[in-house]
């Protein structure tokens, strides 16, 4: 007579269930949170380090100088005589001011 082998029936039990989630937020805080906080900090740092006579270009692609700027606001000279005020948040980036275009 031959017996039959009983399936092992709740093996692993809570852990079975969680372990794939913990795994799953792992991998999402390594893949998508924690590089968009590096990106969010050297962001805020670069906005906070702007000073006057810096050449920026703004989120649109529009290229000027800062010629006023105070904690939300920064005036840019964008020729002789234009001179434009944008939110400090619309800076995309600082450019060199010694590189030749």
């Amino acid at each position: 007579m031959l017996i039959a082998a009983q399936p092992a029936t709740g093996s692993g039990g809570i852990l079975g269930l969680i372990l794939p989630f913990v795994l799953m937020f792992v991998i999402f805080y390594f893949l998508l949170i924690r590089p968009q906080q590096k990106k969010q900090k050297s962001r805020n740092a670069m906005l906070s380090a702007l000073k006057k006579g810096d050449k920026v270009v703004t989120i649109g692609g529009l290229h000027g100088t800062i010629v006023e700027i105070t904690d939300d606001v920064v005036v840019l000279k964008v020729n002789d005589v234009t001179k434009l005020t944008f939110d400090r948040s619309s800076i995309s980036h600082s450019t060199n001011t010694d590189s030749a275009v």
